[in-house]
């Protein structure tokens, strides 16, 4: 019975129009001191209980922190945006000699590579790095060399910002031992009764993503030349 006196605090506190956050960790302070009711049962031990309890929700945030780090991360960026993240962007990449295209976005995606290949995969991504920069100083470089850009042609470039990140990620994380595809990989092999260890599929990695740099990089150093075509074609057909 005395369990239920966490419910009591979390109706109270709703009714009283507390905070949320507050109403429900008093409730489950109550809840796990109350648990521990018993005859014989001393204030040093409600005290402890209480404390556990605490520490209990520490731990569980500690382990799962990165997803309260997700949503304070996704309203900053469009903060950001809102206050010019993109404009800026833009700005910086239409001041700069020699910036094209298909270099921002091959330069992006050996940095991509690179930091995947190290573990670090939370380094880009579409939501924080491609949409509010990447994308943005692609398509100010084009503007910057063709003029005003049809939407074809603007949409395409926002493809390929997209695509150079995931292509960049797919091939580069599995360099990095401690990754979850390379525990995939090697489960599925010793299920069909092939025994490797993590180590050889990260270096048979290297190969792989060194080929999609070369095979990709060579798209990116040709996109230059195809948007100008297809720009070009497009103001024809007007």
């Amino acid at each position: 019975m005395w369990v239920l006196l966490g419910i009591a605090v979390l109706v109270a506190g709703f009714v009283a129009r507390l905070n949320p956050l507050a109403v429900i960790l008093a409730a489950a302070v109550v809840t796990g001191v109350a648990a521990v009711v018993a005859p014989g049962v001393g204030v040093a031990e409600l005290g402890r209980a209480a404390l556990d309890t605490i520490a209990a929700f520490g731990k569980a945030f500690n382990d799962y922190r990165y997803i309260s780090v997700i949503w304070l991360v996704l309203p900053l960026i469009g903060l950001l945006e809102r206050h010019g993240l993109q404009e800026r962007a833009r700005i910086l990449i239409s001041k700069a000699r020699g910036a094209t295209t298909g270099r921002i976005l091959l330069a992006y995606f050996v940095l991509r590579q690179i930091s995947a290949a190290l573990g670090q995969t939370k380094l880009g991504g579409h939501p924080q790095m491609v949409r509010p920069l990447v994308a943005p100083m692609a398509e100010a470089a084009a503007e910057a060399r063709l003029g005003d850009l049809p939407d074809a042609v603007r949409y395409r470039i926002r493809a390929h910002a997209a695509a150079v990140d995931n292509i960049a990620l797919f091939f580069g994380e599995d360099i990095f031992i401690a990754i979850a595809s390379i525990l995939l990989i090697k489960g599925f092999l010793e299920a069909n009764g092939i025994m490797v260890e993590p180590l050889q599929l990260s270096v048979w990695a290297i190969p792989t993503a060194i080929a999609a740099l070369l095979v990709h990089g060579t798209r990116l150093v040709l996109l230059d030349r195809s948007l100008a075509r297809q720009t070009a074609e497009a103001e024809a057909g007007r």
